[in-house]
């Protein structure tokens, strides 16, 4: 005879937010699925965009970027997040620098906070809230896919401007300005 315990009872809380590895995780599959990635449709000069199903409430997305463009500098402000290249080739740029959430319009960035990196199909990377960085599609005459996933679902994008070492807040946008 075996005796087994209780399942633990259901939180009231609900299930748990998805964890940076998750997401990425959630973005490695989704841009592996080559039929998906192929039904998005591309436009020659602007970015297109089809929401996806993300894991545990997260906001999800597949994005297509014509040669030549990119997002400019900004954040995510309390979401966690992550993206992989699903097709082509995507740099970022990044900074390695904690910024003040609120409060401030121009800032001084130390010496040492830009971080670059490529991202050809199949890599991704994960970030933090608060991740300053802006992603680019470099190439003269090829799009690239991605998959990016962001939890929660983002409560507002802060954008910048940059000029040397000078980063200044330009503008917030909120969810009901992208609709």
């Amino acid at each position: 005879m075996s005796v087994s315990s209780p399942a633990p009872a259901p939180s009231a809380a609900g299930p748990a937010a998805p964890t940076q590895a998750e997401l990425l995780d959630f973005a490695r599959r989704t841009a592996a699925d080559a039929e998906l990635i192929a039904s998005l449709p591309l436009d020659p000069e602007g970015r297109t965009w089809v929401r996806l199903e993300g894991p545990g409430g997260s906001e999800a997305w597949l994005i297509g970027w014509p040669p030549g463009t990119g997002t400019g500098w900004h954040d995510h402000a309390e979401s966690v997040g992550a993206f992989v290249t699903a097709a082509g080739e995507l740099k970022e740029h990044a900074l390695a620098a904690r910024l003040p959430t609120d409060g401030w319009k121009t800032l001084e960035l130390s010496d040492g906070v830009d971080r670059e990196r490529r991202l050809p199909a199949g890599l991704g990377r994960s970030f933090g809230r608060h991740h300053v960085h802006e992603v680019l599609n470099e190439s003269p005459d090829r799009h690239a896919v991605s998959v990016h996933a962001y939890y929660p679902p983002l409560p507002r994008i802060r954008r910048y401007s940059r000029a040397g070492q000078t980063l200044r807040l330009e503008q917030v946008e909120r969810p009901e300005d992208w609709q």
